[in-house]
Order: C-alpha cells, then structure tokens, then sequence
C-alpha cells in the first residue's frame, strides 16, 4: 500500500527573524514545505485563498510579506508546490514497483493509483483545491499541473517517446487523472471501490484506443501520404499523380 509522509518541518513556528533570513538562503524549499503543511491545515475550512497562505506563514513564525518571497503568484504557486511534492511521492512509489513483471496497463493504474494516494492524508484540502483549480483564474494552473503528473508517471514508467505520441499519451493520461480524481475524493468507502473501478474503466477505454490506433497506423503505414502530396501539387513537384501524366507525354514525344 502507498504510503504518505511530509517532510521534516519542525521547530518551523520558533525561528527568529534573523534565523529565517539565514534559512531563506539555505533551505527555502523546507520554508515552502512548512508554509505547505500549515496551509493544509487551514484550507479544509477556509479553502483555498491569499488569507489562508498568509495565515499560514504566521502560524509558522514568517514576517509579513513572506509569502510573496516564497509563493510569487499567490496561491496558485502554493497548489502547484503541493502537486509537485504529490509528484515526487509518486515517483519514489513508481520506482518501488517491480515495473518489469507488470504490463503496461498495470504499471500505469499503479501509478496513478500512487498519484491519487497521495492526496489521501488531505483529502478535505484536496477537494477544495479542487474546486479552487476550475476557477478562471487558476484554470490553466489546473490544467498544467495534470499535465505535469501525467509526464511524472510516463517517465517513471520508462516512456522514451518523441513524436506526436509524446503529446498523445501525456493528454490522454492528464484526462484520466482529472476525470478519476473527483470520483477518488468523493468516495468515502474505505477502500474505494467504486473510484478504483472508474479508474479501471478509464484506463480500458484508453488501452483499447491505443490497441485501435495501432492498428489503424499498421494497415496505412504503405499508403500515401496525404498531407505530402498536397505539398508537391502547391509547389509543382513531381509526385504519383502527375508521375503517370509526364511517363505517357515522354513516350509520345518519343514515338514521333
């Protein structure tokens, strides 16, 4: 079973102001991790806002204005560090997992089975980071962390694509992630059964196009290609359609 943990913020609330300037230059992601963990205290109740990310830089002994040095954009640079340690969590599971004896569709349920288990120690934070995240203002934050998870479990899983599927698999797997993760955060089952189910669909419904598409690029791969044909007749190239033409004017100037 995956398991969560946080990193080491102790002794965060009793740093000084001199101190912290000192911890600034040395261990600001340990800073960030504290300002984290104080925020997912807070955000069940009052969600996700400015007010909470500054309540949670008192509560850990900041001055005043921390939050700008530490979170730039505000709140929505403090849910990207929370997806970006969810990440890393699923990273380290990822590489626990004996990926050789797995298929392809097992190592990728595992990890987004990772993915979403990590969220389960803040599951009240998570659902309204949630809804936070579909606001306009914060929608292609959003957007950009699914897509950053699905590269994180792609890669993990050994992934070496270059081309079109690179994108493909990334899009496709950000989809699962954000469809699964409401359902994941809604059902209070213990084991969650009914969110590992739609997991299990949604990622059936993908293999089974992935399988298609295969198939589709194995039975085309000796057929022209459109889009190079068309760029020979805009530019007066010679290709299969005028090939003919020209052979048959050749052998009638000869024939003269």
């Amino acid at each position: 079973m995956v398991q969560t943990c946080r990193p080491a913020t102790q002794g965060l609330g009793d740093i000084s102001a001199d101190d912290t300037y000192v911890d600034t230059m040395s261990q600001p992601d340990k800073i960030r991790d504290g300002i984290l963990d104080a925020a997912l205290k807070i955000a069940p109740f009052e969600g996700w806002t400015d007010l909470t990310l500054k309540r949670a830089i008192r509560e850990i002994g900041l001055p005043e204005g921390a939050d700008k040095l530490y979170f730039e954009t505000g709140i929505g640079s403090l849910l990207d560090h929370w997806s970006e340690r969810m990440d890393r969590q699923t990273e380290v599971e990822i590489e626990a997992l004996d990926l050789k004896s797995l298929k392809i569709r097992e190592r990728v349920t595992q990890s987004v089975l990772a993915r979403l288990l990590a969220i389960s120690e803040d599951e009240e934070a998570g659902r309204r980071a949630s809804s936070r995240l579909i606001l306009p203002d914060l929608a292609a934050t959003g957007a950009r962390q699914l897509w950053n998870s699905a590269d994180t479990i792609w890669r993990a899983i050994g992934d070496t694509s270059t081309d079109a599927n690179y994108y493909s698999k990334r899009v496709i797997l950000a989809s699962v992630i954000g469809s699964t993760l409401p359902i994941w955060l809604s059902d209070q089952s213990d084991g969650k059964e009914q969110a590992r189910a739609f997991l299990d669909a949604r990622i059936a419904n993908v293999m089974s196009f992935e399988t298609l598409k295969w198939r589709m690029k194995s039975a085309t791969k000796d057929l022209p290609n459109p889009a190079e044909i068309l760029g020979q007749l805009r530019y007066g190239g010679l290709d299969i359609l005028t090939r003919p033409k020209k052979g048959r004017a050749r052998r009638r100037r000869y024939s003269r």
